[in-house]
């Protein structure tokens, strides 16, 4: 059965279309800026990554330093929250890729969780919050500055809060029953595919309502198996038309997309005619 039989006979939705880092191929990654644009595109969400301060404020950047996305050699841990936002993290982005490049995106900053719930909270279906740290303890303070501020922001209903280290998913159901939770999964050179059997049971034990896998890692056996326990699939990083009716086939949550505008342009062009 071809992907589009296989839609045509289960009527899925489509998968929801979620910026990842934002509209992250043309702004600066994890920036306002980013949001903003895919947002604009008419993105179902975004997806972004945190990590805490120096003075214990969660701030949305993904490496643990600034040398790629701010041109500087501070650890993002060394500094508060208000050094990192005096952070130029726009003009990599207009040096990297100067077709896309806009001097506006020089006033980007390190933005705190808190600006980005209040830019995308009130405008997304969902927000894929991502936490981050370099060592697999100690997500404890993380973790709760994170619940708290979904809650002040009203988004218990809207957030998912995902990491790949599964004992922190685990702390956030602890602490927020709540708030839905997705167990992430890589490929890793050495292993290319994680056992069905392995993959769910390491979901399951850390009480995640969702998967969110690699795009190498997705597959129809996986899809299934999470379905049965429950679970709803995510996949990353999907940029082409190709994967995206291959998600949708498979009856896919959501897809991570650097290109969103792209992408819910593909959707528009495969809409059968006279439907809305």
């Amino acid at each position: 059965m071809s992907d589009k039989q296989f839609i045509n006979a289960t009527a899925a939705p489509r998968p929801l279309i979620i910026g990842h880092r934002g509209a992250s191929a043309d702004a600066p990654e994890n920036t306002l800026a980013a949001f903003e644009l895919a947002l604009n595109a008419g993105a179902d969400g975004v997806e972004f990554d945190v990590r805490l301060a120096r003075d214990g404020v969660p701030v949305v950047i993904h490496d643990a330093t600034l040398q790629r996305t701010g041109l500087r050699e501070n650890r993002v841990a060394a500094l508060s929250s208000t050094d990192l936002r005096e952070v130029d993290t726009g003009t990599w982005y207009n040096l990297r890729f100067p077709v896309s490049a806009r001097d506006i995106y020089t006033r980007e900053r390190v933005p705190t969780l808190a600006q980005a719930l209040e830019l995308a909270g009130t405008r997304s279906r969902v927000v894929y919050i991502e936490m981050k740290r370099e060592r697999a303890e100690g997500y404890a303070p993380l973790a709760a500055a994170v619940v708290r501020l979904i809650r002040e922001h009203g988004l218990e209903d809207r957030a998912v809060v995902k990491c790949f280290t599964h004992a922190a998913i685990a702390e956030v159901k602890r602490l927020a029953p709540e708030i839905r939770t997705a167990a992430l999964f890589k490929r890793k050179l050495s292993r290319p595919f994680i056992p069905t059997h392995e993959l769910i049971a390491q979901a399951v034990t850390c009480g995640a309502d969702e998967i969110s896998l690699h795009r190498t890692l997705l597959r129809r056996a996986v899809v299934e198996a999470a379905r049965a326990r429950g679970m709803k699939t995510v996949v990353w990083t999907v940029d082409d038309s190709s994967r995206l009716r291959h998600a949708h086939a498979l009856g896919l949550r959501a897809v991570i997309t650097n290109r969103p505008a792209l992408l819910l342009a593909a959707l528009d062009a495969r809409r059968p005619q006279g439907h809305g």
